[in-house]
């Protein structure tokens, strides 16, 4: 029995384990913990205005924190089935989210600012990822498919100031539920199943093992079938006398067909795992020992295993004959992921003014994969014209990171509330990525195919930071915020090998066990190795006032940053430095039963960095960084409404862009855009567009989502919780290039529905889910194929297609 089948065997049986089922409050879920005392757990969620949060590295209520701040609840997570950091987007305002196939990673855009460089060995965001206050470099590793969380704060606009140098755009904190010394032993679980053959499984129990030390165990695991089909040959290959004729009107041929071979319509991939499935699992070990009131300290250790397969981008117009969810596939998806993960925070209340935090944190993600890049859009004509066989494989990766931060802050009420901080962060990332791309099949000529080794890529990261509010009056307060950032990077030994098109060697795909060197074809077409140093300061000032008893409004002003790096050939790109101007309002209504929180802003992008994958003049391939020129601005609205009472829950989340205009930028590349014009020489690159003055990508001018559920209290004791979330967004680019329908989104309408019986006193509960009601087709990425006849066909990474099931919860 491998782990994974291990983690779904205890899973299983702790959700049907005998033991004391405890009585929950009424919007208990399976991912939180039963309420200890019932009277004041309801008054919590009755009462909006007493949610906390720790945006300003303090608990704070929400509706007192002067920050655009989203903070999603453990039972919203549960009820909207939030697995992964992708699935938030729908809950926060001007949030959206995308995969990237061929790396299985994901990229996260923010008020319209985010780029997908956090697929390079480098990995940073505009938008940065925290678990209990530690930074995670790839989101794809943050916290497991969401294992046992106490809630996710999304902090909207740059952050620079108290979370560090890769929150241009915003920070997402995850908190995970920690032991709990005093309240006994308590446990609960959930099993599911759904179509696509889907099935999960969690549970978590809290076991207190003496007056001063907890644990706490949680785990998981979530599988389904993948969503597209494998299309068969048979139809759609040309016949052997068709074939031939295609061959000897090649150059390959040399007139004579002494070299043909038809096509094997085995090289076609029929069986196994298809492409979109999950196969995850995860554990969490937590402990917590406080032998005093003045110290305690949290330790955590996290296991993340990635066994589904990469998202597979789809033709938009399907073949004729051909269903939507399939693709004629001649490389076999593969993706191979581990994440250990160890976190540790100690506080000391050093007296009743001030208290010492020391957070640490370390983890080491590997992974491997196989990615069919050509998609299956272009049928061959013979085994070596007109189609193209493309593997995007990473043979190996392995990224480790540190990072520890030791802050002292002031605690209780002052005059001036007050942190300072110091941080380190340390990156040492290796990773060789092969791209192998044939004429016609993988058995044709090569076309160009290439090595991407980087054996050492390292970052160091230094922070120094401050932050004090002066309470002016009891209703004005100033803050005032500054961090100074260095980096230092360097890619060691780095070399990028191209195809040296020698007739002499055979023309096979690269393997994964070959070295590439000129004995098998290729020559070094980049030398990497480069350093990169600078710093930067990034600051804020805010000013707020309470607005009667129930109101708070504030206006800041605030500085993000991210720094600069190498690239291939050993060429460096500058830091990116972000201004914003916001002003935002805070308002509760009906003694707590509701809240109206609202800003404005407006943000000013300098040198936005733009990465992507290019072909170079000599027609070697790279990825490459563009600083955008001049200023890039975005400027907006976001409001969110809340209301909780008597058995009713609404929400609505709007977000509204009405500017979004890129900076200059005329020579802008990408191979997921084939067809694009010739560049000039000074450009550097084969092909190119200007793209300066476009609409940023995944920036929709409006986005709205609505939440409604409603408790029926049945005669037995029981509850009927019918809930309905649907959300609206119109239109959006799905790229720089803004090339038209087959590069954007258009406007649409996604709903999903559950209900949920829950037995009396809550010992258990039963759940169905619909998500994508109306099994809507929703694009969020985009790119396009050359064809032989000089047409282009549009392809694109999609939402998940309609799913159905039904869950069911104990508590222990």
């Amino acid at each position: 029995m491998n782990l994974r089948h291990k983690l779904m065997y205890v899973a299983m049986s702790l959700a049907f384990a005998p033991g004391t089922l405890l009585a929950a409050d009424q919007d208990a879920t399976a991912q939180s913990p039963p309420s200890k005392n019932p009277e004041a757990t309801d008054k919590k969620v009755q009462n909006l205005d007493a949610i906390s949060v720790s945006a300003t590295k303090r608990d704070t209520p929400l509706q007192k924190t002067p920050v655009a701040v989203t903070a999603i609840a453990v039972d919203t997570l549960d009820r909207e089935r939030v697995m992964t950091v992708q699935d938030l987007t729908k809950l926060v305002p001007g949030l959206q989210g995308t995969s990237q196939g061929d790396h299985g990673v994901v990229t996260l855009t923010l008020r319209g600012i985010g780029n997908d460089s956090a697929k390079t060995e480098y990995a940073d965001p505009e938008v940065a990822t925290f678990v209990d206050g530690i930074y995670a470099p790839r989101a794809e590793a943050a916290s497991g498919l969401l294992l046992d969380m106490d809630g996710v704060e999304v902090l909207r606009g740059p952050q620079g100031t108290l979370w560090g140098r890769n929150s241009t755009a915003g920070a997402i904190s995850f908190q995970t539920a920690k032991p709990d010394i005093g309240g006994g032993f308590y446990g609960n679980a959930q099993v599911g199943a759904g179509n696509y053959h889907q099935f999960g499984s969690r549970a978590a129990f809290n076991l207190p093992i003496s007056d001063t030390f907890a644990m706490r165990v949680a785990v998981v695991h979530e599988q389904h079938d993948g969503y597209v089909d494998y299309q068969k040959p048979s139809g759609q290959l040309p016949s052997v006398a068709d074939q031939q004729a295609a061959y000897l009107a090649s150059p390959a041929s040399g007139g004579t067909l002494a070299g043909f071979k038809p096509i094997d319509p085995g090289q076609y991939v029929q069986g196994g795992d298809k492409y979109n499935a999950q196969d995850q699992s995860a554990l969490r070990v937590s402990t917590l020992w406080q032998p005093s009131e003045a110290f305690k300290w949290n330790l955590s250790y996290e296991y993340f295993i990635d066994r589904g397969t990469p998202s597979m981008s789809l033709m938009q117009t399907p073949r004729d004959g051909q269903k939507f969810w399939s693709a004629l596939i001649d490389t076999a998806p593969y993706l191979h992921r581990t994440s250990n993960t160890v976190r540790s925070r100690m506080d000391w209340n050093i007296n009743d003014g001030m208290q010492l935090s020391y957070i640490a944190g370390y983890n080491h993600y590997s992974g491997q994969s196989d990615f069919d890049q050509d998609v299956g859009v272009s049928v061959p004509t013979s085994f070596t014209t007109n189609g193209v066989y493309q593997d995007d494989r990473t043979n190996s990766s392995n990224y480790t990171n540190w990072s520890q931060e030791i802050n002292l802050k002031s605690t209780g009420p002052q005059t001036v509330d007050w942190i300072l901080g110091a941080y380190y962060g340390y990156e040492d990332n290796d990773i060789r990525f092969d791209i192998p791309i044939m004429n016609g099949t993988r058995y044709g000529t090569v076309s160009w195919q290439g090595s991407f080794i980087q054996p050492k890529e390292t970052v160091e990261s230094y922070a120094l930071f401050g932050q004090a509010t002066w309470h002016l009056s009891d209703h004005w307060r100033l803050t005032g915020g500054a961090r100074w950032s260095h980096d230092d990077k360097e890619n060691k030994g780095g070399i990028n090998w191209g195809w040296a098109y020698d007739p002499t060697v055979p023309q096979v795909p690269i393997s994964p066990d070959v070295y590439p060197d000129p004995s098998n074809g290729f020559s070094i077409s980049q030398r990497n190795t480069a350093k990169y140093s600078k710093g930067k300061p990034t600051w804020l000032v805010r000013l707020d006032t309470d607005v009667s008893e129930n109101g708070l409004a504030y206006a800041s002003v605030s500085t993000g940053y991210k720094s600069g790096g190498t690239q291939d050939a050993g060429t460096l790109y500058k830091p990116e430095t972000l201004t914003n101007y916001e002003v935002g309002t805070k308002f509760v209504f009906f003694d707590g039963h509701m809240t109206w929180n609202s800003a404005v802003y407006y943000e000013n992008f300098k040198n936005f960095q733009l990465s992507a994958p290019i072909v170079y003049p000599d027609g070697n391939h790279g990825l490459g960084f563009s600083n955008v020129g001049g200023s890039t601005k975005v400027m907006g609205f976001e409001s969110e409404l809340a209301y909780q009472q008597k058995g009713d829950r609404f929400n609505l989340i709007f977000s509204a862009i009405t500017k979004k205009e890129l900076g200059k930028l005329i020579y802008a590349g990408s191979n997921d855009y084939q067809g694009l014009p010739a560049c000039p020489t000074e450009s550097n690159l084969a092909n190119c567009a200007d793209v300066t003055g476009n609409d940023l990508p995944h920036a929709p001018n409006m986005s709205l989502t609505a939440i409604y559920e409603h408790d029926f209290q049945l005669g037995n004791g029981g509850r009927l919780t019918p809930r309905v979330s649907a959300q609206y967004q119109s239109s959006q680019w799905l790229s720089y290039f803004n090339l038209g329908s087959g590069d954007k989104q258009k406007a649409y309408t996604r709903g999903d529905l559950a209900l949920r019986y829950s037995e009396p006193g809550d010992k258990w509960w039963v759940n169905g889910y619909v998500q994508n009601v109306s099994n809507g087709k929703i694009r969020t990425s985009a790119g396009r194929f050359l064809m032989s006849d000089g047409s282009l066909q549009y392809v694109s990474q999609y939402l998940a297609p309609r799913t159905y099931g039904v869950q069911i919860g104990v508590w222990l």
